[in-house]
């Protein structure tokens, strides 16, 4: 079996392998599986469920990490697919299946573009490779990784997601914020007995809509209400006692979680000076979800954007990987959300979004990859280190 053999090989048995978020066992299994067939020096399962592996140059130097999740999102209309989501099978030059693009082929190419360094140069480079598979991603952006950095703290990190041959220096970040409005429950047919929370949101609302998120060089905040459910639900006959709106909120590097919530803590003053009885809170949506290990996952979702110059080392040899590879050196930002919150916004560690399959494939039915696409991608990989390990 060739190398390009073996890697399509694989990303063909990464989705064939289910690992939605939380059921990523087998997925891990599978990566610490392949970290040990390549030689690395050290291989483990961290806390949450990501693999971690590492390999270290016989020569002092910088420490890169590759960082990759495990976790897709689900499947909810597989009837509706032109194949089986989980087939992994080779349709007209495409790898197809969940996970395919977004981003098992980061995942596989990531393996085996290591993989590939050390039968060249065993251990005879500088510094110390990386590479994290980490779980939970599509649900909370960058948390598992928070354990990476409790182990290893990189100099540098390339989230291997897809980004269409882009080299993306930054992110707006992402947070969930949840507005309650709280009233008094009631028959519905003695209104005045109570107070409706609903209508108290409907003014509250008509104050939020009025926040205009800031703009910066990579793109524009967005605040966006993206659910309103009233309790009790179903409401017959009852004045609702609680209404709850949630907003998708997409923030620039330099917004703060007081960025975030102060402008809406002031709306809330303000509809108070025309309802003084109004009881409103604001804040961030806690979250929490089993893991494969049996721990916990749980954060606030808040996840910070961030921002990194072009002039950096990591930019240069991400650039001068592509045109090694004869592509286009192309730079931007992307609004999506990372692992790289982590990374870059929580820990400042110079960082990059990088792979040459489109964004616009992730999270799709029939989602798929090119063939030939995921191999051009591992050379790009592989030029990377050489780049940065020298």
């Amino acid at each position: 079996m060739t190398n390009d053999e073996r890697l399509i090989s694989l990303l063909q048995t990464m989705v064939k392998t289910k690992s939605y978020s939380g059921e990523e066992k087998d997925m891990a299994d599978l990566c610490m599986k392949v970290m040990k067939d390549f030689g690395f020096d050290e291989v483990k399962v961290i806390k949450y469920g990501t693999v971690l592996g590492c390999v270290k140059g016989n020569r002092p130097g910088k420490t890169f990490l590759f960082d990759g999740h495990m976790d897709t999102v689900d499947v909810v209309d597989a009837e509706e697919w032109a194949f089986d989501p989980f087939g992994g099978e080779i349709v007209d030059g495409e790898i197809c299946g969940r996970g395919a693009c977004d981003m098992k082929c980061g995942d596989a190419v990531m393996l085996e573009a290591v993989g590939r360094f050390l039968a060249k140069h065993g251990r005879d480079f500088a510094g110390t490779i990386y590479v994290s598979c980490d779980v939970h991603e599509e649900c909370f952006e960058g948390v598992a990784c928070r354990e990476v950095t409790k182990h290893v703290m990189p100099d540098y990190v390339v989230a291997a997601e897809p980004t269409g041959g882009y080299v993306r220096v930054g992110q707006l970040g992402r947070a969930e914020v949840i507005v309650e409005t709280e009233g008094v429950a009631c028959h519905s047919s003695s209104p005045e007995k109570g107070v409706n929370a609903v209508k108290h949101m409907v003014k509250l609302l008509d104050e939020i809509f009025k926040i205009e998120p800031k703009e910066g060089d990579i793109g524009r905040g967005i605040l966006e209400l993206v659910d309103i459910i009233s309790a009790p639900y179903p409401g017959a006959s009852v004045v609702p006692s609680l209404c709850r709106a949630t907003f998708d909120r997409r923030t620039l590097p330099e917004e703060k979680k007081e960025d975030v919530l102060g402008p809406i803590e002031a709306a809330i003053a303000r509809v108070k000076e025309q309802i003084p009885d109004l009881k409103a809170k604001v804040y961030f949506s806690p979250g929490k979800a089993p893991c494969w290990t049996g721990e916990t996952i749980e954060a606030e979702r808040f996840f910070p954007g961030w921002r990194l110059d072009e002039s950096n080392e990591l930019v240069r040899s991400a650039t001068g990987a592509l045109e090694d590879a004869g592509l286009p050196p192309l730079v931007g930002a992307v609004q999506c959300c990372t692992n790289n919150s982590h990374y870059a916004g929580e820990m400042g560690i110079p960082s990059i979004i990088f792979g040459l399959a489109g964004v616009e494939g992730a999270h799709v039915r029939n989602e798929s990859v090119n063939v030939e696409l995921v191999l051009r991608w591992c050379e790009v990989y592989e030029k990377l280190l050489e780049r940065m390990m020298k």
